[in-house]
């Protein structure tokens, strides 16, 4: 099986290093610059599960795809989908399947219409790693899973044939017969976390000192409320994981949205909070927490798309 991974950056460095490691044909999708820095470093994993130096990755620039790949793994951020399928779509044939893993749910349309739905399948990762300064992976926690399906649920061969090659590598996964499910429950803990450490603009542990666990409470709340207007309520036990994590004292913690803001960067304010928003009942507006935490994103945005005039 021939798999593409789009990056080569924290999540597709780590997981496409993983993959290569069990022998895998695995090709990364790069940029002319984080190529230059591959040839000249390799590819350099830290983690507690293994660590991981690869010294000649195989690499590919966008206009060198020459064929198809029968795997096309997506983990870019969300705001950056368009150039991103501009990239790898002369690597998607007749046959191709497409992973995506990012975040939200609207990324789905947008691949299905540049490429059909009968290539896309959903996807979600769950991980916590960064690039050095040195452009090496530092994998941060004990989290390293990948799980997938197809869009309408059940199994399929394709999906049969991915998880045989995830299961030779050295990290979780799951081939799930309702990704939509776990793609939704996901969204409602990525939404909640980021939106109350982005408004706190603190780690969870600081929220919970500050008194904030109610508040954080009554965002899972929403946010799992939108989930089951759209068909997908969480189960019981993904909603008090949820609200769990949220209520831990000293938890550092935090989303990588708060991260992004403070250095100053793009954030998926979009993708995670205001499409949520658009699918809520009645516009969103018996969402008020919610409501709160778009307000300041947008703010946030504003600024810094203001700051950054000449």
């Amino acid at each position: 099986m021939r798999m593409l991974m789009v990056g080569a950056g924290a999540l597709g460095g780590y997981f496409g290093a993983r993959l290569l490691q069990a022998g895998e044909d695995l090709t990364f999708l790069v940029r002319p610059r984080r190529a230059q820095q591959l040839r000249q470093t390799g590819l350099v994993v830290r983690s507690t599960f293994g660590d991981a130096e690869l010294p000649n990755p195989p690499l590919v620039l966008s206009e060198q795809i020459a064929a198809p790949y029968d795997v096309v793994i997506v983990g870019c951020k969300a705001y950056d989908l368009g150039p991103t399928m501009d990239s790898f779509a002369a690597g998607v044939g007749p046959d191709t399947a497409i992973l995506p893993v990012l975040n939200g749910m609207r990324h789905l349309d947008e691949l299905g219409r540049r490429f059909g739905d009968e290539r896309v399948l959903g996807g979600l990762c769950m991980i916590s790693a960064v690039l050095d300064d040195a452009g090496r992976v530092q994998h941060l926690n004990d989290l390293h899973a990948i799980s997938f399906g197809e869009l309408a649920g059940g199994r399929s061969p394709r999906v049969d044939a991915i998880g045989q090659a995830f299961g030779r590598a050295r990290f979780q996964h799951t081939a799930s017969e309702d990704i939509l499910q776990a793609m939704w429950e996901k969204w409602v803990f990525i939404a909640s976390l980021a939106g109350i450490t982005c408004l706190m603009r603190g780690t969870v542990g600081d929220m919970v000192q500050a008194g904030g666990k109610e508040i954080a409470a009554a965002l899972v709340d929403e946010c799992a409320a939108i989930a089951a207007h759209n068909g997908h309520a969480p189960g019981a036990s993904a909603l008090a994981r949820n609200k769990a994590a949220l209520a831990s004292a000293g938890s550092p913690m935090t989303a990588s949205m708060l991260k992004d803001m403070e250095r100053g960067l793009r954030i998926e304010a979009d993708q995670i909070i205001t499409d949520l928003l658009r699918r809520a009942p009645g516009n969103g507006k018996a969402f008020p927490v919610l409501r709160v935490v778009q307000a300041h994103l947008l703010a946030y945005e504003a600024r810094r798309a203001r700051e950054a005039r000449p």
